[in-house]
């Protein structure tokens, strides 16, 4: 009897723990600008704002350091090494076709806003695409669903007018029976 109470709790701790590692595990909020140059789309510029939490070990490292010291760079350096390993959790359409990136970002910084790291970062496009009348599709997600990505609802209201834009949020469910 006691064999079996103890199979039957790790068998419920075990499926616990699946569940919990169901549902992210760090926030960031992000602002997103088109950039363009001559009527053509360039890149994006991306602000992404993690939670306090996500941010407390880049803000302990960073200590009392003033903005634009040395390791401010580091620590920059350091995060878009992990987004470029995800290539930079973003990807863009055009006309059903995915559109490619540069490799390398064309400017990336790491700051402090209060109790939150600020990393902002330019996404370049590997080729100019034209813009006027033209329709893109833009998608920032962690396909491992342990980063909870959101766009900030102030920012998206300042698009220019002449954009349509519509966000349209996406949840990646592993399976969808367990969904919290």
């Amino acid at each position: 009897m006691q064999s079996v109470k103890q199979w039957v709790l790790g068998l419920f701790l075990a499926l616990l723990s699946f569940s919990l590692m169901a549902h992210p595990h760090s926030f960031i909020v992000m602002k997103t600008q088109l950039v363009g140059e001559n009527g053509q789309f360039t890149g994006l510029k991306m602000r992404w704002t993690m939670d306090e939490i996500t941010s407390a070990d880049l803000l302990y490292d960073a200590g009392n350091a003033k903005p634009g010291e040395e390791i401010w760079k580091k620590l920059a350096a350091e995060v878009m090494a992990n987004v470029l390993g995800q290539h930079y959790f973003t990807e863009v359409w055009h006309n059903g076709q995915k559109v490619k990136f540069l490799n390398r970002p064309s400017e990336y910084g790491l700051a402090r806003e209060a109790h939150q790291a600020v990393l902002t970062f330019v996404l370049p496009l590997a080729e100019p695409q034209p813009l006027k009348g033209q329709k893109y599709t833009f998608s920032t997600f962690d396909p491992t669903y342990y980063v909870d990505m959101r766009y900030d609802k102030r920012a998206m209201s300042r698009c220019p007018r002449r954009c349509k834009r519509a966000v349209k949020p996406r949840y990646i469910h592993r399976n969808p029976a367990k969904r919290c």
